[in-house]
């Protein structure tokens, strides 16, 4: 199944206990979480059908930085 199907299912199962709810706040919330499932599987039908590659850009050696050892002050003995 796609992420939008996916999200499709999951925002019908907030309908059903939308409906379900006897308490209208929690109602209004399980609305809420519907209509965002619902925002999600546009937005995942739309990533779908968009022909994006991403490729990491090589790493340069020279580029990164190098990590450098300070001196430890020399300790003096005691004669």
């Amino acid at each position: 199944m796609s992420l939008a199907g996916e999200y499709r299912n999951k925002a019908a199962a907030m309908a059903a206990m939308a409906r379900r709810e006897s308490n209208p706040t929690r109602r209004t919330e399980f609305e809420n979480l519907e209509r965002a499932y619902l925002r999600l599987a546009l937005q995942a039908d739309k990533n779908a059908k968009a022909d994006i590659v991403y490729e990491t850009p090589a790493q340069d050696r020279a580029a990164q930085p190098q990590q450098q050892q300070q001196s430890q002050p020399k300790k003096n003995k005691p004669e």
